[in-house]
């Protein structure tokens, strides 16, 4: 499930396999949050970490320690239950003290910052996630592996969106297809944007794997749209000067479709492309835009800021490294060996 649903490699067969996550400190995340806080406000900021819990746990136990609702409760990004991460979250306290939280520390969860800002922490609002992992049990040959992260660290890797966004084994994909072939939506909020995500991640997933197939993963073609890592906003490839060069430093990359109503960005052989994954999933496609989802973009390449790497052991590769926000560090490990995980071990990590 896990290959077919992140596609195929661009650089070449996996370099033997390897054990994710055999233990929560196999895996470190820590965002990267580039806001200056006030230290005044109504909005209370920590900065939490944590291990065997996930986020929505931890955004549940702060709501009740604080007496309030869990919608006050903000955080930006969801981060992995079997793992050791470091996350922020804001509660909203108008006219309250600072709540005592000392009985919610323990081995599992600790505050490391804790400061006041004027606006709650919103969506995203980290610039990244900075990544430490462990592969334990290897079986590789070591100079195979660091040709490959050299090309990796020089290249960056296919944007795929990550497993984990597709649930337990597919889970979410199955449920985002039921709804979609019964015509209805999740009454939930939380579950309908989750599902939706779910279908548009696998049209995405889908149009990336084409260019990857073709070679084209990282180059510009005409009919391309192009974004730079951290943005939002695109624009045409025809736009872009012949010497210009963003491209080569990574700066600046292809984009495609994640689906939704009105005309593709894209041009020509693109939007051909695109257009031919969306028919072939005609069901999805029609929820996506039935649901009032406006078309986007995505870079389709992904760079690897501070990629390191070190082996403890001959049996063992530890790997440090940063990603943008909404981007997803199996990219990079499908690119490197076959995975097995320990039971809970799966990946969570949204953005």
């Amino acid at each position: 499930m896990t290959e077919q649903l992140l596609g195929p490699r661009a650089w070449g067969e996996s370099c033997g396999r390897a054990t994710l996550k055999a233990t929560p400190d196999d895996f470190r995340v820590t965002e990267v949050l580039d806001i200056a806080l006030s230290g005044s406000g109504e909005h209370l900021w920590l900065l939490l970490e944590k291990r065997g819990l996930n986020t929505e746990e931890v955004a549940r136990q702060l709501a009740r320690a604080a007496g309030i609702s869990l919608r006050n409760v903000s955080y930006a990004g969801l981060k992995d239950r079997q793992a050791v991460t470091r996350q922020w979250f804001s509660l909203q306290l108008p006219g309250r003290a600072d709540p005592d939280f000392s009985a919610l520390w323990n081995d599992q969860l600790r505050c490391l910052e804790q400061t006041r800002h004027q606006r709650k922490l919103q969506r995203g609002a980290h610039s990244a996630n900075g990544f430490f992992i462990r592969l334990t049990d290897l079986v590789a040959d070591q100079q195979q592996l660091d040709a490959r992260l050299q090309v990796i660290a020089r290249e960056g890797v296919p944007n795929y969106f990550g497993p984990q966004r597709f649930g337990l084994d597919g889970s979410n994909l199955h449920d985002a297809r039921r709804w979609a072939g019964q015509g209805g939506y999740p009454p939930a909020r939380g579950t309908r944007s989750r599902l939706l995500s779910t279908a548009r991640s696998l049209l995405f997933n889908r149009m990336l794997a084409r260019r990857v197939e073709e070679g084209s993963w990282n180059r510009i073609l005409d009919g391309d749209r192009l974004a730079f890592t951290d943005s939002r906003s695109h624009f045409p490839a025809s736009e872009l000067a012949a010497d210009d060069p963003r491209p080569a430093a990574l700066d600046l990359h292809p984009t495609a479709a994640l689906w939704g109503t009105g005309a593709l960005a894209s041009g020509g052989a693109v939007a051909r492309l695109e257009q031919q994954v969306a028919t072939a999933e005609p069901e999805l496609a029609a929820w996506l835009e039935g649901a009032g989802l406006e078309q986007a973009r995505r870079i389709l390449r992904l760079p690897i800021q501070g990629l390191t790497w070190h082996y403890p052991s001959t049996d063992c590769l530890e790997l440090e490294f940063t990603l943008p926000t909404g981007c997803f560090a199996t990219a990079l490990l499908h690119e490197l060996l076959e995975l097995s995980s320990t039971p809970g071990g799966g990946l969570e990590t949204e953005n």
